[in-house]
């Protein structure tokens, strides 16, 4: 009998393979602004803080940049518009989630992305099995913070001790030691082992595929 009654899942990397979309996005941005593009491995360690700090990590100078306020606004407009051309589950991720569901767990989707895109996101992919998804507000602190997992457990109707957090980063990582909550760290997102070792992510519990996840909570 496992003593987990919910999971709170990062988004992006997690339960999303929506990297090829997001490089996509930033990539129409830099053109309109005749900055340079990005690949995806690059974009890879250039997410997970939010739109901002995207936006601020792919131009020149960052916030510092005189247009930078408007970059960021034309990014979130355009990828929100642009979200869900390539993207899509991880293999293996339906299957998972309709386990858990049937074991009782409730769940919810934690992420830096805009309140709007996450709630479109969690409804077109995973409405079936997650109840709750909780993205960034003026109201929120954005991850590592813990404000998105605490909004989600009052949502689910659970406590701090009644849950676990899947992630797939280093921010990951962080949010769920901020929360105190334990860590599930997915091996098939945008960071790889030796990355979250050397961000102090020694104690997570390791995953290669979603399948597995049923288990290691028992």
């Amino acid at each position: 009998m496992s003593k987990y009654k919910a999971v709170i899942f990062d988004m992006d990397g997690t339960l999303l393979n929506s990297i090829e979309d997001i490089t996509d996005s930033v990539n129409y941005i830099m053109d309109q602004y005749g900055f340079k593009k990005w690949t995806v491995d690059e974009i890879k360690y250039k997410v997970g803080s939010g739109a901002a700090k995207l936006i601020e990590r792919a131009i020149p100078e960052g916030r510092d940049n005189p247009q930078f306020q408007q970059i960021l606004q034309d990014y979130e407009a355009y990828y929100l518009e642009h979200c869900n051309i390539k993207t899509g589950p991880y293999n293996n991720i339906l299957q998972m989630l309709k386990e858990l569901n049937s074991k009782g767990y409730k769940m919810a989707i934690v992420s830096n992305k805009s309140m709007d895109a996450v709630v479109e996101l969690k409804d077109k992919y995973f409405g079936e099995y997650v109840s709750v998804a909780v993205g960034v507000t003026d109201k929120l602190k954005r991850k590592p913070a813990p404000d998105e997992c605490f909004e989600a457990m009052k949502l689910l109707g659970v406590t701090k001790d009644e849950c676990i957090y899947v992630g797939d980063s280093e921010v990951d990582y962080q949010t769920a030691v901020n929360t105190g909550i334990p860590c599930i760290s997915c091996m098939w997102g945008f960071r790889t082992r030796e990355d979250l070792i050397a961000a102090g992510a020694k104690d997570n519990i390791y995953v290669d595929d979603p399948l597995e996840i049923p288990e290691t909570l028992q």
